[in-house]
């Protein structure tokens, strides 16, 4: 009712811990700081990155894409009926739409390297593959972008 909840893991990659690496907990708090509303308009994409430091003073450096999705509202519209006008309104009332409601959706980032335009490209990609509905499975983008090899400066192609 007020527009307020909890933020959820929808899909992680990879789906365990890699032993040098553990998932952050609480992930989902970090990416909306202000909590996770919903709201009556779209709101255009936004992206930052944070520095999570863990107990061994390791930092991890966290980049988070959020965009907005139209959800339904949990309140259907109602409209007051009177004798005469029944069967019009009952008409009416079944064509009108419950009101649209936008929830923010993250795409986040997890890294020990500080490379903030590498994060914003890559998360962006993934964004236009979701939004544009492209038949290429997340998996393997997200595999494609782990894999690829990165020259070093000034050395071999």
């Amino acid at each position: 009712g007020s527009g307020d909840g909890q933020g959820q893991i929808l899909q992680r990659f990879p789906e365990k811990d890699w032993e040098d690496n553990p998932f952050p907990q609480g992930i989902e708090l970090f990416c909306q700081p202000s909590g996770w509303q919903l709201f009556p308009e779209r709101n255009p994409p936004t992206f930052f990155v944070a520095v999570l430091t863990d107990i061994n003073s390791e930092r991890h450096y966290c980049a988070c894409f959020t965009f907005w999705e139209a959800v339904e509202s949990p309140q259907p519209q109602s409209h007051a009926r009177n004798g005469e006008g029944e069967e019009q309104e009952e008409e009416a009332s079944a064509l009108v739409q419950p009101a649209q409601l936008f929830a923010p959706k993250s795409l986040v980032l997890v890294s020990r390297l500080d490379h903030a335009e590498v994060f914003r490209n890559s998360l962006g990609l993934i964004y236009t593959i979701y939004v544009d509905g492209l038949s290429v499975s997340l998996e393997n983008v997200i595999g494609n972008l782990l894999t690829c090899t990165i020259p070093i400066t000034g050395g071999a192609q």
